[in-house]
């Protein structure tokens, strides 16, 4: 009887920790919160460290560790050349701030946006929208990308801008 108490218990903890984990990711080192409304997906790369969908909008986190992935701007050029408009006419907007000794760059833009593979066929997405954040770290920079529909990235915004924060 003990023992099956003891499985009991063990199960049901177990199911309660994973529940905890689906509203936080970690990576180098640090460990991010996600809002309850983002569903937790399996990485359709292994570049993505994590990956989550609210509503029709996606959000994607990127690692690759110390000298890897790039420069901030180069990054920043590559995500807004992401849309098929020039960048002139997109609204896009960076900014910078530092955070607790953290360096952290938002990108923001809209437009028709080219989803798609890196090196594949892009599908147009028009009245999208993207928003963006690098974050250098020690260990090398930390991407977290959200696109989808305008209307739901906009009302997304600062949920993401907390979740981006809340791994300072």
């Amino acid at each position: 009887m003990k023992y099956l108490l003891m499985i009991s218990f063990l199960f049901w903890a177990g199911l309660a920790h994973g529940e905890e984990n689906k509203n936080q990711f970690k990576v180098a080192e640090r460990t991010f919160e996600v809002p309850s409304s983002w569903k937790v997906e399996k990485p359709s790369s292994r570049m993505r460290k994590a990956q989550y969908k609210n509503g029709k909008a996606e959000i994607v986190v990127f690692y690759f560790g110390a000298g890897s992935g790039g420069s901030v701007e180069a990054n920043v050029d590559r995500w807004i050349g992401q849309f098929k408009e020039p960048k002139d006419k997109l609204s896009a907007k960076v900014e910078k701030v530092e955070v607790k000794k953290s360096k952290i760059t938002t990108v923001s833009a809209k437009g028709t946006y080219m989803s798609g593979s890196p090196f594949g066929q892009k599908v147009p997405m028009p009245n999208y929208a993207m928003r963006g954040a690098i974050i250098e770290c020690e260990g090398g920079p930390i991407f977290i990308k959200m696109t989808g529909p305008i209307d739901k990235v906009l009302s997304s915004a600062k949920s993401f801008d907390r979740t981006v924060r809340s791994g300072l």
